[in-house]
């Protein structure tokens, strides 16, 4: 391992969440010793988060085709890692890779933390356009070819997989896909540390005293199954249940609708700095993590559970992708899109509310065990060990 000292990491689009990935494994290296820095294009007007001022973040601005190349060529010669590591199966990370690594015999190594095409249609997709609207695709300023997250390119990035020296994945659905090491994103258990924090003080601190608290610590989508939770509150119809939301959602309006159906059950609480999660998470009684079964969730690691497993809290969430083999015997799980299974099972932690509390003690363990940023570290060691 002495002959790598630096990693430069890849990102398709740092305006994106692929930031938080790339900040996580940025984090497990340099707990290993090496100097990293993140490097992408930036095809929004702002950085997805900004990361910890000690971490070298360069970013370029993203453009469409045919721009894109003439970036490339003030990009490449600024990757200088010792070993390059891309986030993603995308044209403007992992693609930029595999030229670099033709040109300089650098070790690549691809992290898949999601299933790109199944936003698509996964196998399902394909492009096969009439003549003339290829050539619109590629021809007009605004044509669909001149993207480079285009589906299209996403596909055959996914074709040309083998040309990584190494592939990292966050969940075993992408493993069982793609194969690779199964490198789940890791937890500061250190800031996520329920010793440090007084739940009933962090709860008069939001104004969540008189109530009992169910807790989403992120962007509400259809998908996330918050209509679930919120159908089974109005099947227990018990007045001082809440349901808070902290962020909301950054793409639409979903927030707004969930409010006007469900808004006498939601607490919604305005987005905070990453090192004041655990002081909101504190406040919880119970946190909820209701996916629904999609081909999108099946390849998902949410984080929440291990937002909700780090603070020793009662994680209650449904039997889709992953989730089960993550919180294990820990946590607390019903079938997707089951309203009535739901409201069962929050009327139940409650009624055994001492239990469910020591079932938190035993998912914090497992956490710090499986998803930390030590553990994290430890295979991203072996991974590097084997180029």
């Amino acid at each position: 391992m002495k002959k790598f000292s630096k990693i430069s990491l890849l990102v398709s689009d740092l305006s994106s969440a692929a930031i938080l990935r790339a900040y996580l494994i940025a984090t497990a290296l340099i707990n290993l010793g090496y100097e990293v820095e993140i490097m992408g294009f930036l095809f929004g007007n702002n950085l997805y988060r900004n990361l910890p001022p000690d971490l070298k973040v360069y970013n370029f601005p993203g453009k469409n085709f045919p721009d894109f190349f003439g970036q490339l060529h003030e990009f490449l010669p600024k990757i200088n890692g010792d070993i390059i590591y891309a986030i993603k199966p995308q044209v403007a990370s992992f693609g930029v890779a595999i030229i670099k690594k033709i040109f300089s015999k650098k070790p690549l190594i691809l992290d898949i933390d999601d299933w790109e095409m199944s936003w698509h249609g996964g196998d399902n997709w394909h492009y096969h356009p009439e003549p003339k609207q290829l050539l619109r695709d590629l021809l007009k300023p605004d044509g669909a070819l001149r993207n480079p997250h285009h589906p299209l390119y996403v596909k055959w990035m996914e074709g040309l997989i083998n040309q990584a020296d190494a592939v990292t994945v966050h969940t075993k659905f992408l493993q069982q896909r793609f194969g690779g090491a199964f490198v789940p994103n890791g937890k500061d258990t250190s800031l996520f540390d329920p010793a440090q924090y007084d739940a009933e003080s962090s709860r008069s601190r939001y104004g969540l005293s008189e109530y009992r608290i169910l807790m989403f610590p992120g962007a509400p989508r259809p998908y996330k199954g918050l209509e679930d939770i919120l159908t089974a509150l109005d099947k227990i119809n018990q007045p001082d249940l809440r349901l808070v939301i902290v962020g909301g959602s950054p793409y639409d309006d979903y927030d707004r609708q969930l409010q006007q159906q469900w808004g006498r059950w939601i607490i919604k609480l305005p987005k905070y700095p990453a090192d004041v999660m655990p002081d909101l998470v504190a406040a919880a009684h119970i946190v909820v993590v209701p996916q629904r079964d999609t081909p999108e969730t099946r390849a998902q690691f949410p984080l929440k559970l291990t937002d909700g497993m780090a603070m020793a809290k009662p994680v209650l969430s449904t039997r889709v992708g992953d989730i089960p083999e993550i919180v294990a015997d820990t946590g607390y799980l019903v079938e997707p899109a089951c309203p009535e299974q739901l409201a069962e099972k929050i009327q139940f932690i409650f009624n055994n509310l001492e239990s469910a509390n020591q079932q938190g003690i035993k998912a914090r363990q497992r956490c710090v065990e499986h998803y930390s940023i030590e553990a994290m570290a430890s295979t991203l060691k072996t991974v590097i060990a084997q180029l």
